[in-house]
Parts: C-alpha cells; sequence; structure tokens
C-alpha cells in the first residue's frame, strides 16, 4: 500500500442540482466535470467539483437498484467513498483483500485519449467505500469515458484541502475500528482522548496513513453517559458515517468572511468564549474582535494554534457538516474547545437564570 493521498470523495445525494448548487454558490467550488447514461456511467448521474486540491463528487441514484439511491434511502445524503490515490490499485487491492478488506470491486480501467485511471474499491466503516484509484497521464480527465470535463474559469481559492474526516462509530467499536485500520490498511493510531461535560461522554482516536496526507478522526458515544449529538446522529444516520468532513483554509478569517457573505450558515458561538480566549490560548496573530463577531474558535497544543468553525447542517436529518480549519502549527483538533464552549454558554445561561445540562439536552449533544 503506497497511499499518495485523498484522491476525491463522493456524496450520494438525493437531489444533485441542489447539493451541487450548494457547494458551488455557497462554498465557492468549481464544477469541472459531469457524467450520467450519456457518458456511459449506468444508472446514475453525477457532478464533480473542485476547490483547491479538494475533489468532492457528487452521485444521484436513477434508478431504485442503483447504490446511491440505496444510501441515500437508509442515511439520507452522505459520504459514501473516500478514494485514496495509491501506486499501484490492482496490487493494492490485491493487499487489502488477502489482509481481510472486504472486496467491493475489483480492478477496472478507464482509458481516454491521455490517461488512465485505474480504480478498483474495498469496504471501510458501515456503508462508507473506500476506492483505490491510480493515475497515469492528463491527471485533469478525472474519469475517461464516463465523467466528461468541464473547462472552467479558475476562482479566488476559500479552501485548500481535506484536513480530516470525522467518523462516528457505534458504541464499543473504537477499538475493533483502530486495530482494523492498523491491520488492513496500514494507518497509525497519533491521538487518543476521552472528553467528558455535562454528563456526556465520547471516546476518539486518530488514525493517519504513513503518508501523513489522509486522517480519520474515529469517534464513539460513552453508553454511561448522557446520550448525545454522537448518539443522535447514529440514530439518523441508522450507524456508522462521516459525521463531518474538515477544509483546511490558509486564512479562516477571510474564508468564514467570504462563506458567510455566500449564505453559509454556521454554528453560533457564546459571547462568554471570548472573554478568557487570550488567557486559555495565549497571545495569537487574528484580530480579537472579527473571530467574535464570525463566531470562530481557538484552541493550542504543544504545535501551536488552531483555528476552526463549524457549519450548521442543511440535511433533514441534521448529520453530515462541514469544519472550516486554519493550523498554525497545531496538530491536534480542537478539542479544548468542547470544554471552552461549555463553560461559556454555562455563565450565559446562570446568568439568565437557565439550567445548562437542561439546555444542553434540548440542543442534543455536546456544544460544538
Amino acid at each position: 500500500m503506497d497511499i499518495r493521498g485523498i484522491d476525491h470523495i463522493e456524496l450520494h445525494v438525493g437531489d444533485l442540482q441542489p447539493a451541487a448548487r450548494l457547494m458551488e454558490r455557497g462554498f465557492g467550488f468549481r464544477s469541472r466535470g459531469h457524467g450520467g447514461p450519456e457518458t456511459g456511467l449506468a444508472g446514475q448521474r453525477c457532478r464533480l467539483l473542485t476547490q483547491g486540491d479538494i475533489r468532492l463528487l457528487l452521485s444521484t441514484g436513477l434508478t431504485a437498484e442503483h447504490p446511491a439511491t440505496g444510501y441515500v434511502r437508509r442515511h439520507g445524503d452522505g459520504v459514501a467513498v473516500l478514494a485514496l490515490e495509491v501506486a499501484d490499485a490492482a496490487g493494492a487491492y490485491a493487499e487489502l483483500v488477502a489482509r481481510g478488506a472486504t472486496p467491493v470491486t475489483p480492478p477496472r480501467t478507464f482509458t481516454g485519449t491521455d490517461a488512465e485511471v485505474v480504480t478498483a474499491e474495498v469496504g471501510g466503516v458501515g456503508d462508507v467505500r473506500h476506492r483505490l484509484v491510480e493515475r497515469r497521464g492528463d491527471r485533469a480527465d478525472f474519469l475517461p469515458g464516463v465523467v466528461e470535463p468541464v473547462p472552467a474559469a479558475a476562482d479566488g481559492q476559500l479552501l485548500a484541502e481535506v484536513d480530516h474526516l470525522a467518523v462516528c462509530l457505534p458504541p464499543g467499536a473504537l477499538d475493533a475500528t483502530v486495530a482494523r485500520y492498523e491491520h488492513v490498511f496500514g494507518f497509525r493510531p497519533v491521538f487518543a482522548e476521552r472528553v467528558e461535560v455535562a454528563g456526556q461522554a465520547m471516546n476518539s482516536t486518530v488514525v493517519r496513513d504513513a503518508s501523513a496526507r489522509v486522517t480519520l478522526v474515529l469517534l464513539e458515544p460513552d453508553t454511561g453517559a448522557r446520550p448525545g449529538q454522537l448518539d443522535a446522529f447514529l440514530a439518523a444516520h441508522h450507524g456508522a458515517g462521516v459525521q463531518h468532513l474538515a477544509l483546511r483554509t490558509d486564512d479562516i478569517v477571510a474564508a468564514v468572511g467570504a462563506l458567510t457573505a455566500r449564505g453559509v450558515r454556521f454554528a453560533g458561538t457564546p459571547a462568554a468564549y471570548y472573554d478568557d480566549l487570550p488567557r486559555r490560548v495565549g497571545a495569537f496573530d487574528a484580530p480579537l474582535d472579527r473571530l467574535r463577531e464570525l463566531g470562530i474558535l481557538v484552541d493550542r497544543d504543544h504545535g501551536g494554534h488552531l483555528l476552526q468553525i463549524f457549519t450548521e447542517s442543511t440535511h433533514p436529518r441534521r448529520t453530515l457538516f462541514w469544519e472550516v480549519i486554519e493550523r498554525r502549527g497545531a496538530r491536534t483538533f480542537g478539542s479544548g474547545n468542547i470544554q471552552a464552549l461549555y463553560e461559556a454558554k454555562e455563565r450565559e445561561l446562570a446568568t439568565a437564570g437557565e439550567d445548562p445540562v437542561v439546555v444542553a439536552g434540548r440542543a442534543g449533544g455536546m456544544p460544538v
């Protein structure tokens, strides 16, 4: 297994046009390709969207039998494929299956005038598949003979790359999932923690491939604690799946300002959160008033600072959402913000005479 990074992420959606329009108009992605029965893509229609090094493939099933249709019926819109670029797709597929991966789609070659792409698929977590992608020749030809390229003018880049994917697991599944990614896929655990706040608790382990370009944050709720947002996700999604995608930016203040102007709605942050922010994270090079205005969170670890913000979910099930993140040396994932946000909300609610535990319960989970 010679993983070179994330090739693309495929989302199965119930209605292609509004899903693509949200990512284009809201997040600034550009349409770079399309596919359907007319291009040889049987049973489905798709749209390729790109920005920076991020490639999203949105797919809608056209028949009841198509896997995309079944996925949306079970889970709603969500991440169905994490595609990994590898040096040898056929060899990687054989190696993964030999190690115990579930075979899904054997190697297949797509050939164009100036490009050749080999793909194969194995099972990942829940209904999320891992697509192995080997590229030769023109990399702009995403899938020769199936996805028709669409020329698009260059535009200002707000988002640079996929930082990580957060995957929600059923209670008790964390250790086995970590072990499977170690043994089968060659990932390594790089960070683990338990977070407790307001009677809720979750365990998490971060696993990363050898190239350090593919990072999964694996999360499970603790059934011994009060139900929270992870339990709500598992119930609404009907099982394990990707809870959110984190997209890295080089300038989060500029990016969030632009995304907000485009209509993207972000989760609110209590005003009290910013009252002791400099004391909690130390000096940082960002205007505090602007962070407060936009609702951007700041955390710190031994490597530096992390700035992050989460969108509201636009899906009827309130499952998949997005994170925008800027790293200034930090290598962790902002867990310090969980306690800080709760304490800030607690101060606000105490002033208003409300019980923060009751309010957190109404919100359905930890305030992140």
